[in-house]
């Protein structure tokens, strides 16, 4: 059988969110050598009794990242099948390369940390913002940012289904832009709870310390394709894969594109490989005719091993 495996992004944290794997060896082993490169015990992260620490940027990159490879280790040492496509939302575009074979975990924990801290010193603490936009076309959302960014950065930097789409940039154009959106009809304009404006201009300087850290790390060419978050488009030269993973950072998700280009494939299945059941959502809205497993615990997993066989 044909089928996809799709790993999540910032947002999907939560604590405890890991617990359904408790009979798993794989996963704890997992979150330890993340741990150990890092030099800080990110499993008690997760358990936890407030979630200010997971929620920190710097710490959910790397907890993702863990989290879906994690999801992954614990697929394969179950028997689970070779899907034919990855893909990842944002950060979770890191989790699908290592399931690719294409980075290394250690590499990847190391480089989804500097990731963060460079998108988080790029934008002053409460300058930028973000905002999801629902009830619009892509091409108002894009018009509306146009009109209120007045000479500030405002852009659509999240398609993540029909009539979802996320926006970013300066906050006070972020304001206008929500406005614009709404006057253009829709339903809704809600701030997002983030310290950074993910995927647009404001992201450049942090796209340059990436490109640095990228130019001396060995990258492999995919053992299973993994379909890039700012083209639509697999690669197999590590300079593409360094150069997609650059542009990712103020470059929309095309996350509508990435699920109609699997369904134009032949992928009728899909299995979320990490926490929540965000991505499953996002395809049914997509394409209905895309069935999107969550394999949020041991449960989960033994089930899709069964409808994945």
């Amino acid at each position: 059988m044909s089928f996809a495996f799709v790993f999540p992004g910032q947002g999907s944290q939560s604590l405890h969110m890991m617990d359904g794997f408790a009979a798993h060896a794989e996963v704890k082993a997992t979150f330890d050598e993340a741990s150990s490169v890092l030099g800080e015990d990110l499993w008690s992260m997760l358990q936890a009794e407030t979630p200010e620490a997971i929620n920190a940027t710097v710490n959910t990159q790397p907890l993702m990242l863990a989290a879906g490879v994690a999801t992954w280790r614990a697929w394969r040492a179950a028997g689970g099948a070779t899907p034919s496509l990855l893909a990842g939302h944002s950060l979770g575009e890191y989790s699908a390369l290592v399931a690719a074979e294409a980075l290394s975990f250690a590499d990847a924990v190391r480089l989804v940390r500097l990731r963060a801290e460079a998108m988080q010193q790029a934008v002053p603490a409460g300058s930028g913002g973000m905002a999801a936009i629902l009830g619009l076309s892509d091409d108002d959302v894009r018009a509306a940012c146009a009109d209120a960014a007045a000479g500030d950065v405002v852009e659509a930097v999240n398609f993540n289904s029909p009539g979802q789409i996320v926006i970013a940039g300066s906050k006070a154009a972020v304001e206008r832009a929500m406005e614009a959106c709404k006057a253009r009809g829709a339903k809704r304009a809600l701030p997002l709870p983030v310290s950074v404006p993910s995927h647009c201009a404001l992201m450049k300087p942090a796209a340059e310390r990436l490109a640095g850290a990228l130019a001396g790390l060995e990258i492999k060419a995919p053992a299973i394709a993994v379909l890039h978050n700012a083209d639509v488009a697999s690669y197999a030269e590590a300079d593409r894969i360094r150069d997609a993973l650059v542009r990712q950072l103020y470059s929309p998700v095309r996350w509508t594109e990435t699920v109609q280009s699997m369904a134009a494939d032949g992928i009728a299945l899909m299995a979320e490989c990490g926490p929540g059941k965000v991505l499953a959502g996002l395809a049914k809205r997509i394409d209905g005719n895309v069935k999107c497993l969550a394999l949020t615990d041991a449960a989960a997993l033994s089930a899709a091993l069964v409808e994945l066989a």
